[in-house]
Parts: structure tokens; C-alpha cells; sequence
């Protein structure tokens, strides 16, 4: 056996840094496909799933393989290639996502955000994982000298191993991502693999070729893939970047500044340069201050649970006199860019916390509650159930409102909108909806009693004319009276992803049943003439 593998500590090493990429590679997963295809649990159960296949596929096969020819060579060539394989990530994944969503879209009917995530993490992490999950049965053989002490051995590769795993999974999520992004935690670990092949081969002075070759390749994926925009198309964007929970982009337009949190869906946040009504869900929702009655106070408390940057907060500051605005926002940096891009006022205190963690430390009351929290594209469990609609009761005033943002309309049967507002309307007195013209949202306001519309009412009449006063008037005609159902979310059953899914899979085969036309009578060219 070569020199550098009498000493069992390079060996233990190995299998250290080898268990520390495996974890890192999984974290880099979830960030690399969130933009798009969201960080919920689904995505992370496909993500899990298809790295555990691919790691018992190395297992047996490298177990087998070490025990036909148990030259070390082997392992660490093919700890080289997992590296390559892994620093090319950063360059090509996002261009290999797109082409998978892009055949997809046009040939699936259904579970088309699963599919697309599955079969996008199949290509892009199996083999290198596969190749790591070669690495501790190979190892054994290499380490085991006698029966007298396999255990010992065998045991001390497998703390290395969880001890490496450990670390993988704090540093990248805690220090190297948000630090400096998903891309180059992505050539971090690929370099520490690379590392770990180039000194076996270099001691042996052997595969000098291949070693150059894989230094090469290393040093072109570091250049062209450090750089790490997931919206590469995008020219104009003010931020991209990253922080612990989110992908975050603010982009500019004539009029507008927005904030969007995934490539592929939706705005998250937008300020209206002249402060004018947004043309969104956040015109709808500051019919609650009226139902409230606070137009007709000296004083007036809102709270908002997923502050975002302040679109909402803004509005009510700009249209309610003395009013007192604080939010909750659980990734602090989405708070840093309201204040960088969307001027969010610094009387607006804004804490850095879960929305229902934050209603369980606090007792004060409140005229507005307003719920606008979201993972990705689906709604936190915790803030769905019947539980936490309680706590929201619990501190809101006498004759105060609930407003929640449903973003995800829809007429099928069991939607997850249905379920939430039976949840809702089997805690509060009075539910009332509106749909949102021209998006997918849904606006539901609840209170303890019916004489929000009344409020609402005269409150719209002290307006007179102008902007406000049309939406106000369009609110408070469409408004209809939610019957409540059976459907409810728990603390123990609230399964919002899949019922979130299952609703942005409809749209998005309605969004794209044109092109699927063209593409089904024309092909790909009669697309690309269509576009």
C-alpha cells in the first residue's frame, strides 16, 4: 500500500471531508433549485430522496468494486471527478434546470413543479454523490488489517464520517452561503475534494495528466461559474443575492422597484415610485384599516406578519393619519433591502422573527392583523392552521380585522384557499372574500362581526373621490360572504405544500395551454415563430 495510506489518519480524513461534501452538496441542492422550484418540503424530500439513492448506489457498487480490485487509485480518481463534476454545478445547473423545466412543461399534464424538480436533481447530483457514496466501503477495505480491530476501524471511519456531516451541514447554511452564495460554496467543497485526490497522486507521483486536467477544469468552472446569477437573463437588476432563508432579486423599472424571491414566480414586494396604489393584492388588503373604523381614530395599530419590504406597512402610513405600523419578517436581510431600495420609514419597526413565535411573546392588541407570510410560493404550515388563526384573534381589538393574503386562486375542490378560509371562518364570526383582478390572489378579511362592511362603508363615503375611494368602492362591492366548510388545518394536519402544488400546477398548465397548442401542431419551430 502507498506511503501517504500507512498513516490511517489520510484515510480518516478522507472519509471526514467526504461525508462534509456529501452534506454541503445537499444544502447547495436546495438553494440551487428554490429559485426555481421553491424550498418547500417537497423539494426537500425530493432533494433527500434522490441523494440517498444515489448514496446507496455507491455503496454497493463501491464496496463490490473494492473488493474485485482494491487499488486506492480508483477511490481517488474518482473523488477527483466527483469534484469536477461538482465545481461544473455553478457553470452549467441552472442552464440544465431550465432545459428540463422547458421539455417538461410541454409534455406533462400534471405535477409538472415535482417532475421537473426530481428529474433536474437526478442529472445534475447523482453521479457525483454516487461516486461519494463510494467512498466509506472502499475506505474499509483499505483500513481493516485484521479482524482483531475492524470494529475500532470500522467505527472511527463512520465518527469521522457524522463528525464531517456535521460540519457540512452548519458551515454551508450559517457561514459560506450566506457569506458568499451557493455557487462558491459549490467550488469550495469541490476544491477540498480536489485537494484530497491531487496530494494521494502527487505522493505517488502518478496520473499527471489527469491531475493537470482536473486543475484546468477546476480553475475554468471557478472562473465562469463564480458569479452565481440564477436570473442570468436579467439585465437590469439592482440585487441579487442571498441570505439564510431566501434567493433574493430587486429589480427597477420605470415606475417601480420590486422584490422577488424565486426566478420563476411572482412579485413579493413592490414601491410605486410616485406612492401611487400598486395595482395589487395590497390595494384590496387596506380595506381592513376602514373595516376596523380606524380612519375614525386618533390612533391606530397594525401589525403585519411577513413584512417583506414595507409595501403594505407604506400604503397604510400614506393613507391613515397617526398610525402606528410594526412588522415581523423572519430573514433580516429582505428587512436591510427595505430600507437600501424601498425607502421603508424608520418609524416602522420591523422584528426579525417567525410571525407566530413573535404573536407568542407579545400581548398587545391590535385594530389590523395582517398575514402575509410565505415560503417560497407555499404558505409556512404554522401559520395556516386553526391554532394560529386563534392566536391572531386573541390579539386583535375590540372590532379589530384580520386580512390575509391567499395567493394561490382557485375553482377546484378542495383548494388550498378553501382550506383556509374553512380554518379561518371556523374561528372568527364574520369571513368575507374578494378576488384579486388580474392575479391569482384572493383577499380575506374576518372579524367577530358583520359591522366591518358597515364600517367599511362610511368609511369610503368620508373619502370622496379619487384613487382610494374607487378601490374602496370596488372592494366593498365584490366583497362576498364566506359560508364556512369542514376543511380544516391543524398544527398536526396542514398539508399546504402539496394543496399548494396541486393549485400552481393548474396555472401554470393554463399559463402555458397556448404554446402547448402551437407545440403539439408545430413543434419546437412553430414556438419559437410564436415567440
Amino acid at each position: 500500500m502507498e506511503s501517504i495510506l500507512k498513516n490511517k489518519y489520510y484515510l480518516y480524513f478522507t472519509e471526514f471531508f467526504a461525508g462534509m461534501s456529501v452534506m454541503a452538496v445537499e444544502l447547495g441542492a436546495s438553494r440551487l433549485l428554490a429559485p426555481y422550484f421553491s424550498s418547500s418540503q417537497i423539494v426537500w424530500t425530493i432533494i433527500i430522496g434522490t441523494i440517498m439513492i444515489a448514496m446507496a448506489l455507491g455503496n454497493i457498487w463501491g464496496g463490490r468494486s473494492a473488493d474485485k480490485n482494491p487499488n486506492p487509485d480508483k477511490l481517488y480518481m474518482r473523488l477527483i471527478i466527483a469534484a469536477i463534476w461538482i465545481a461544473a454545478i455553478p457553470v452549467v445547473g441552472k442552464y440544465i434546470i431550465l432545459a428540463i423545466s422547458a421539455v417538461l412543461i410541454m409534455t406533462v399534464n400534471n405535477n409538472f413543479l415535482i417532475l421537473a424538480g426530481f428529474v433536474a436533481c437526478m442529472v445534475i447530483f447523482v453521479y457525483p454523490l454516487f461516486l461519494l457514496g463510494t467512498v466509506t466501503p472502499s475506505l474499509v477495505k483499505y483500513t481493516v488489517d485484521s479482524l482483531d480491530d475492524s470494529g475500532k476501524t470500522v467505527g472511527t471511519l463512520g465518527a469521522f464520517n457524522t463528525i464531517g456531516s456535521i460540519i457540512g451541514t452548519f458551515l454551508p447554511t450559517f457561514v459560506t452561503i450566506p457569506a458568499v452564495g451557493t455557487s462558491i460554496t459549490f467550488l469550495i467543497f469541490s476544491g477540498i475534494l480536489l485537494a484530497l485526490g491531487l496530494v494521494y497522486f502527487i505522493s505517488k507521483r502518478a496520473k499527471r495528466g489527469a491531475c493537470t486536467a482536473a486543475v484546468v477544469l477546476f480553475m475554468l468552472c471557478s472562473i465562469l461559474g463564480h458569479s452565481g446569477s440564477f436570473a442570468f437573463w436579467e439585465n437590469s437588476l439592482l440585487y441579487e443575492g442571498e441570505s439564510i432563508y431566501n434567493y433574493l432579486q430587486v429589480k427597477e423599472t420605470d415606475d417601480s422597484v420590486i422584490l422577488s424571491t424565486n426566478v420563476l414566480f411572482g412579485v413579493q414586494s413592490i414601491m410605486k415610485k410616485d406612492d401611487s396604489l400598486t395595482g395589487m393584492y395590497y390595494d384590496y388588503a387596506l380595506a381592513a384599516p376602514f373595516m376596523a373604523g380606524m380612519d375614525g381614530k386618533e390612533k391606530g395599530d397594525i401589525l403585519i406578519l411577513g413584512m417583506g419590504t414595507g409595501t403594505y406597512a407604506r400604503q397604510c402610513m400614506n393613507y391613515f393619519e397617526n398610525v402606528s405600523v410594526e412588522g415581523v419578517e423572519i430573514d433580516q436581510k429582505i428587512t436591510d433591502l427595505a430600507g437600501e431600495y424601498f425607502s421603508l420609514p424608520d418609524t416602522v419597526d420591523v422584528t426579525t422573527y417567525d410571525g407566530r413565535a413573535y404573536l407568542q411573546a407579545v400581548d398587545k392588541k391590535y385594530d389590523v392583523i395582517m398575514v402575509d407570510a410565505y415560503q417560497d410560493i407555499t404558505i409556512p404550515f404554522q401559520m395556516s392552521s386553526i391554532e394560529f388563526f386563534s392566536m391572531v384573534k386573541d390579539h386583535l381589538k375590540e372590532g379589530g380585522v384580520m386580512v390575509v393574503n391567499m395567493n394561490m386562486h382557485s375553482e377546484e375542490e378542495g383548494n388550498i384557499n378553501e382550506y383556509l378560509s374553512d380554518t379561518i371562518a371556523n374561528v372568527f364570526g364574520a369571513v368575507y372574500t374578494v378576488d384579486v383582478k388580474g392575479s391569482t390572489n384572493r383577499e380575506l378579511f374576518a372579524a367577530e362581526t358583520e359591522e366591518i362592511l358597515q364600517k367599511l362603508e362610511e368609511g369610503t363615503g368620508r373619502l370622496g373621490h379619487g384613487e382610494l375611494a374607487d378601490m374602496m368602492n370596488r372592494v366593498s362591492g365584490e366583497l362576498v360572504k364566506y359560508e364556512k366548510g369542514g376543511l380544516l388545518l391543524t398544527d398536526d394536519k396542514a398539508p399546504v405544500e402539496l394543496l399548494g402544488m396541486s393549485v400552481i400546477d393548474g396555472l401554470i398548465q393554463r399559463e402555458i395551454g397556448y404554446y402547448k397548442q402551437i407545440f403539439e401542431q408545430d413543434g419546437i419551430q412553430g414556438i419559437l415563430n410564436a415567440m
